[in-house]
């Protein structure tokens, strides 16, 4: 079957993007990777509507992506913090590679924003495509191929 002859009606990068291209989605994934998970402090940092913030995060909960805990200071009452799940981890990928395709091709002359270091080593942290092998490959040696999952369009 050829790329043209699929139905991308279960499409990864479609159900990707459903779950998380909505861009506030995406920002409060950032704030909470950076160690912000109190409402307040996302929505402080991010410049949110408490509205907004409020869908998103309960979107993120109900997709698996986000977990409430409850926690209490002294003479308050309870709130929730939001914390990622195991599923959030590998979108960080997803983050990583837009921060740095941004730092690449939008930043200003001063230089990227922020940057990624490898906490073991201290060493910047950057994205490659390798293949199961190991190699290192580029866009152009990546072919897309039919998936155990996939649909044909012809009936």
């Amino acid at each position: 079957m050829e790329w043209r002859e699929l139905d991308l009606g279960n499409c990864s990068v479609a159900a990707t993007l459903g779950l998380i291209g909505e861009r506030w989605t995406l920002l409060i994934l950032r704030e909470v990777f950076a160690g912000l998970h109190r409402f307040d402090e996302i929505a402080e940092h991010l410049g949110v509507s408490r509205r907004v913030l409020a869908e998103r995060l309960g979107q993120l909960v109900a997709a698996g992506l986000l977990e409430r805990r409850s926690y209490q200071e002294a003479g308050r009452r309870a709130r929730q913090e939001y914390h990622l799940t195991p599923s959030a981890h590998d979108i960080h990928w997803v983050l990583a590679a837009l921060l740095q395709y941004g730092d690449t091709h939008l930043g200003g002359p001063e230089g990227p924003p922020a940057l990624l270091n490898h906490a073991g080593c201290g060493g910047r942290v950057h994205l490659e495509l390798h293949c199961s092998c190991g190699h290192e490959v580029t866009t152009s040696e990546v072919e897309p191929i039919t998936g155990p999952g996939a649909h044909s369009t012809s009936v």
